[in-house]
């Protein structure tokens, strides 16, 4: 497969070669660079409704009542109420107010019955802006911004020579490590193929959703740019996982409830007229008729990661993969994910001949479907960090007194944020004294991150503020164990800017260069060690290695120096988006959807393609 229209691969090439090195010359890289995408696949290209920006022009009369639009005459439009949603609303996504409300213009002068407001979601983070703004009110990135085009290179203005420039010194350098690459014993694979592309929310919505191709773009855009991969890095063929591989750890009814969507087609009068549709498990995750195969190949892309990974073919690997999977568990489908890629991976290890497998959550939003499938064996530890707010955050699970059950107690360890806003100082904090002891103690023979970058600064859904520097050294305390065997699996992270610049400073560590941190004193915040002391008392009771820290951190409390954090003074407007980003960090809206209405995948093909 094509890395995003970045360098095609030779199919005899790859038949005969099980690592590819992804060579190109300098010429076609630098043009191929140019055209982040699915090249000749009209539904990869087909996108603009998944964080793209509306073209200029577009105008959208103005209903939201969250828009203060004042009339010429001082006046403005009453909004028309919102009626009282239910779960069957949220279902179906009918967030908008009613059309009706166009009829009726009594209240208004003729010169005001047609003022009309120019709409455009950002490309960055998918948010939504009015009027004549050139800059996102909410991430700041601009309205043309190139950054699907070339990753965090691009500039945040309406420059466009900057990348190029970068992406030529970036092509040399490139080469240059291709060349040598012959002499390399131990090296970095990267595991990416463009038919997770496809998978997208075709339906128009009346806002794209977080989770769209985008995402890959832009991180694949910045690694070419920096010359990473193709370049640095090798890549895997890619593969669909196996019924026989998935069932270890799903139910057979979900993985038939993801199949089924393969036949998502409809037509409304005749074959010709045959388009795509959207089905959904909750009101928040999607699929497509390509979707059940992206979700195959990024679990086959895991799998073979991991296996290659323990056998010695390769140093450590990065799964630039889509759907995520941490919310993914044994038999339903939530929060975007259809197949959990890190459980999948950690089986495929042990396989291949590991006996205990680490599992590192960062993603902002805690892996329920991870812990579910693990919680009760003692060959695999997870550890999560994300925000929890006591069961208000997204998807309400993981709480500190969560250790694991049915003698497995332990082998479950999540450190619950009790607010947003946690940074680089908090999150290291706590890697030095929770997940790098307890990691140390039980030794694994393979380390997986569950690498969600919605904790990065800027992200929306997050609310977080994890920098790159952060997310590099977190990776390069996990590198020293394992013998170095070290897989990051891509979950969240839905700022495109902050995603790509997160992930681009991973596969870097991976491939050997410096973090440039310094860890001599890193200080918390005030909730943040509270944090820390709460998993500390219930963990020591499990790992012994955790009695002094515990003792030394208590005992320092009262004259502790706790970092304060920065509250910006700057007023933005509020965040607008779909209901269920309000309502999904509520618990009772999780343990309703989860518990009782869980929504399986319903197909209402006129036409079907099976």
């Amino acid at each position: 497969m094509a890395f995003l229209g970045l360098y095609r691969m030779d199919s005899e090439t790859e038949q005969t070669s099980y690592f590819k090195s992804g060579e190109a010359a300098n010429g076609d890289l630098q043009r191929q660079a140019e055209q982040v995408g699915c090249e000749g696949t009209a539904d990869c290209l087909s996108n603009g409704s998944h964080g793209n920006a509306q073209p200029e022009g577009t105008t959208t009369t103005t209903r939201d009542a969250d828009f203060d639009a004042d009339n010429h005459n001082g006046t403005k439009k009453r909004p028309r109420q919102r009626r009282e949603m239910t779960l069957q609303d949220m279902y179906n996504q009918q967030a908008d107010y009613d059309d009706d409300d166009d009829d009726d213009d009594s209240d208004w002068e003729p010169v005001q019955k047609h003022v009309v407001s120019e709409k455009w979601f950002c490309v960055n983070c998918t948010m939504v802006n009015f009027d004549d703004v050139v800059y996102c009110d909410i991430c700041g990135e601009y309205k043309e911004s190139g950054i699907v085009k070339h990753g965090f290179f691009a500039p945040n203005d309406a420059q466009e020579a900057a990348p190029a420039q970068v992406e030529t010194v970036a092509t040399s350098k490139g080469q240059e490590s291709c060349e040598q690459k012959s002499a390399l014993e131990n090296f970095t694979a990267v595991g990416f193929d463009e038919r997770m592309l496809l998978h997208s929310e075709v339906d128009m919505k009346s806002h794209p959703h977080p989770e769209r191709p985008d995402r890959l773009r832009a991180i694949a855009a910045s690694l070419a740019t920096a010359g990473i991969f193709p370049g640095r890095c090798l890549s895997i063929p890619a593969r669909e996982i196996t019924q026989e591989e998935l069932l270890p750890v799903h139910s057979l009814e979900h993985i038939e409830a993801v199949e089924i969507t393969s036949c998502m087609l409809s037509s409304d009068f005749d074959i010709s007229s045959l388009h795509l549709i959207n089905s959904y498990f909750t009101p928040d995750t999607y699929a497509n008729q390509h979707s059940a195969c992206a979700a195959r190949v990024a679990a086959g892309l895991c799998a073979d990661l991991a296996s290659a990974i323990m056998s010695g073919r390769t140093k450590n690997g990065f799964a630039l993969v889509r759907p995520p999977g941490h919310h993914a568990g044994v038999g339903q489908s939530m929060g975007f994910c259809l197949h959990n890629n890190a459980a999948i991976a950690a089986l495929a290890a042990q396989r291949s001949g590991a006996k205990k497998v680490l599992i590192v959550d960062w993603d902002v939003h805690h892996g329920n479907g991870t812990q579910e499938i693990f919680e009760g064996n003692k060959s695999v530890l997870y550890i999560s960090l994300h925000r929890h707010e006591g069961g208000r955050f997204y998807p309400g699970t993981g709480a500190a007194d969560e250790v694991g059950i049915l003698g497995a107690e332990g082998y479950c360890v999540n450190v619950p944020w009790k607010c947003g806003g946690v940074g680089d100082n908090d999150y290291i904090f706590t890697f030095q004294h929770i997940v790098i002891p307890i990691a140390l103690e039980f030794s694994p023979d393979i380390t997986i991150i569950s690498a969600g970058f919605d904790a990065a600064r800027g992200d929306p859904l997050g609310c977080c503020d994890v920098t790159p520097t952060g997310y590099a050294q977190m990776t390069h305390m996990l590198s020293v164990l394992s013998g170095g065997k070290l897989l990051v699996v891509l979950e969240g992270g839905y700022n495109l800017r902050s995603i790509s610049s997160s992930a681009t400073a991973v596969v870097k560590v991976l491939l050997g260069e410096s973090t440039g941190c310094e860890l001599d004193r890193v200080v918390p915040s005030k909730a943040g060690m509270e944090t820390v002391l709460e998993v500390l008392k219930i963990q020591k009771n499990f790992w012994p290695t955790l009695q002094a820290s515990f003792a030394q951190l208590q005992s320092q409390w009262g004259s502790f120096p706790f970092q304060n954090r920065k509250k910006s003074t700057k007023k933005r407007r509020r965040v607008i988006g779909p209901i269920w980003w309000l309502w999904g960090g509520k618990r009772l809206m999780y343990n309703i959807l989860y518990g009782q209405l869980r929504i399986k995948a319903k197909v209402r093909p006129r036409r079907s393609c099976c």
